[in-house]
């Protein structure tokens, strides 16, 4: 599964970028997607695997805090672009005649780098908060990886205060992403029910349907796994409901993108001719000698 994420995600990439026609915001956030899934799954499974190939399951007080940090860092950018994905295609229904003038490729940019910022500050904010604390000896943590909140739980030291920041910045964070992405398609839904035709129905409601679905495939995992942390008994069942969030989701993204959109197919097939691949190592044999 690990394998087919990262791989799946590595196509994307390489098709929006070799695909001239795909050179738009809407796949440029969702190139920028596939990367953050990479390296979201990439902070915890490779571990998950080497602790399952070992049979140990030790991690050190540093090893954990920057898993911490980066799984954070990129849970936080998974959020941020699925907001400006919704935003974007609120743009191109709901102003469709602008389209063009408003998500220009500088601010398409800003957008994203705003998102990694964001990202970054929620991580760091996160990370130094744990770090504040003192932990004892010998510790067990009951997940597969250094989940915030069960961190906090085996601290010695007051976490009252930790707490209540790190709660804030979540709820601020994930709760604001949300609700922006529901007010984009609140509106969309209103334009599209203005829409006479019920073929120009469909086709606008066809360029969010992939979007919708990871959306909601993301945040209903997501908040899964708060509602089981909620439960003093649940902490089996966040952790499946965790790996929904961490492998699965970003598993089923690429298929989700390019089952529906027949602009990635084609560029997946131009991308696995005979010809683009004798190109591919041609390029690879020249850059080694």
């Amino acid at each position: 599964m690990y394998l087919i994420t990262v791989f799946g995600n590595l196509l994307v990439i390489l098709a929006v970028s070799s695909g001239p026609h795909l050179h738009t915001p809407m796949y440029f956030f969702l190139s920028n997607l596939s990367f953050a899934d990479i390296c979201f799954t990439s902070t915890t499974i490779p571990k998950m695997l080497w602790n399952i190939q070992t049979h140990s399951k030790v991690i050190t007080y540093e090893g954990c805090i920057i898993q911490m940090y980066f799984f954070l860092l990129f849970g936080g950018l998974d959020a941020f672009l699925l907001t400006v994905m919704a935003y974007d295609r609120y743009v191109a229904i709901c102003h469709s005649l602008h389209y063009m003038v408003i998500m220009k490729p500088r601010l398409c940019g800003l957008l994203v780098l705003s998102s990694f910022i964001m990202s970054f500050l929620y991580s760091l904010l996160q990370s130094l908060m744990v770090m504040q604390l003192s932990f004892c000896t010998n510790n067990e943590i009951p997940h597969f990886f250094c989940e915030t909140s069960q961190v906090v739980l085996l601290a010695c030291s007051d976490t009252s205060i930790c707490d209540m920041v790190m709660y804030f910045a979540g709820v601020l964070m994930g709760g604001g992403s949300l609700t922006c992405i529901l007010y984009s398609y609140s509106q969309i839904v209103s334009s599209i029910c203005g829409i006479s035709s019920a073929q120009g129905k469909y086709k606008a409601f066809s360029t969010c349907a992939s979007h919708l679905s990871v959306v909601s495939l993301f945040y209903s995992s997501v908040l899964g796994v708060y509602v089981a942390y909620a439960d003093t008994h649940g902490s089996q069942s966040s952790v499946i409901t965790s790996v929904m969030y961490t492998v699965v989701t970003p598993m089923l993204n690429p298929f989700i993108y390019s089952l529906r959109n027949n602009d990635i197919k084609g560029a997946l097939k131009i991308l696995f001719t005979k010809e683009t691949i004798k190109e591919i190592i041609d390029l690879m044999l020249k850059n080694c000698c």
